[in-house]
């Protein structure tokens, strides 16, 4: 049964715009709404349209405070709100475990007690931390390493005793995104690899290239999205918990900045030999996603996001050597906000909402008459 009104938090970061116009295409009759605190606005590239020009409405405010009513006749939730990679994790990992996962946490039990029918959580790989050389199913041991990771994990185990038959709970564990997007963001592995070659000519890998990283690109992930808005029951249970990305999508970091220099011939490649291991390292199996979702298994490849990101960095005027200091970085454009004073210490703006509104009350049904004597 196709969604009628479908709430999108955090639309406005580097995922977001791709799974609006993605539902959009899917579910042309839905109601869109869009959630998001608006830390990354303003940080459009390349785009002729408005990304959110593509919503019923846009709705700004903190998943940490729902304002009254959002979640009214609403019949899914795609999550994807979040504290969004480790660097930020590490430089606020206190915000970090409050939103990204006693926010939602919260955000689902008041979506199933609003009579939300499914609820797809944006997870991920990272989870598998320090995972050798066998590649992780989702029965593989958890090891996570970094605040953002431990944050998936207890998302993960509290939104598990949640579902039900009439509550759908869909974790998208996903490989590390990549590829073009109206929000671009260059702290992604490929994304800096190719981003580096344009702009210098140069590659740096801050590690000995060894680590094993699968990929997704970000339009994959819509896709894996809007399949699971809609999924069954029959279809991985009540709860699932399942790898989004593809088998050939695992390669050494190594291996990534390799073929971006093969694709820009003249990049040279610099390895840091003296760097602190890069903990970090995972293989994944993706087999259950491609058994559950064949319909929407990934379709794009190394070459052809390496091609994508090369070209339009190059239609955008992109030559900034400097690239790790600018808004295209999250963890910047957060300093940058801070240094501004538009955020406080908890990152909520300092002109915004208060963060202790109380939450609206959960809409109760109308308690039957019984026993009443007349």
């Amino acid at each position: 049964m196709k969604p009628a009104r479908i709430l999108i938090t955090g639309n406005m970061g580097y995922v977001g715009p791709g799974v609006v116009r993605h539902l959009r295409q899917t579910f042309p009759e839905a109601e869109l709404i869009g959630y998001d605190l608006g830390y990354f606005a303003h940080c459009l590239t390349g785009t002729s349209r408005l990304p959110e020009t593509r919503l019923s409405r846009q709705v700004f405010g903190d998943v940490r405070c729902l304002p009254s009513g959002l979640l009214a006749g609403v019949d899914a939730v795609v999550h994807l709100a979040a504290i969004s990679n480790d660097p930020m994790g590490t430089a606020y990992e206190d915000v970090t475990m409050e939103i990204n996962h006693r926010a939602s946490v919260a955000l689902a039990k008041r979506a199933k007690a609003y009579g939300v029918k499914s609820f797809v959580f944006a997870s991920s790989c990272s989870m598998y931390g320090l995972g050798g050389s066998d590649a992780k199913t989702e029965e593989s041991a958890l090891n996570p390493l970094t605040a953002y990771a431990r944050s998936k994990v207890a998302s993960e185990r509290d939104l598990a005793p949640l579902a039900d038959e009439k509550f759908r709970v869909t974790c998208l564990r996903f490989a590390t995104a990549c590829g073009w997007s109206d929000r671009l963001r260059l702290d992604l592995v490929l994304n800096d690899f190719v981003a580096g070659a344009v702009a210098t000519g140069e590659i740096s890998i801050m590690s000995d290239g060894t680590p094993w990283r699968p990929l997704i690109h970000v339009l994959d992930m819509a896709r894996a999205i809007g399949w699971a808005v809609t999924r069954d029951v029959s279809h991985g249970g009540a709860f699932l918990a399942v790898n989004a990305g593809s088998n050939n999508w695992n390669y050494r970091v190594r291996e990534l900045a390799e073929a971006v220099a093969e694709a820009l011939p003249g990049t040279h490649i610099r390895l840091n030999p003296d760097a602190a291991p890069d903990l970090r390292s995972y293989k994944v199996d993706f087999t259950l996603f491609r058994r559950l979702a064949p319909e929407v298994q990934p379709r794009h490849t190394l070459s052809s996001t390496i091609s994508e990101l090369h070209h339009k960095l190059l239609d955008m005027g992109f030559r900034d050597p400097n690239f790790r200091a600018s808004r295209l970085m999250r963890l910047r454009v957060i300093a940058a906000l801070r240094e501004q004073d538009e955020l406080t210490e908890d990152l909520t703006w300092t002109t915004g909402q208060p963060l202790a509104v109380p939450p609206p009350p959960v809409p109760r049904p109308r308690p039957e008459l019984v026993g009443v004597q007349v």
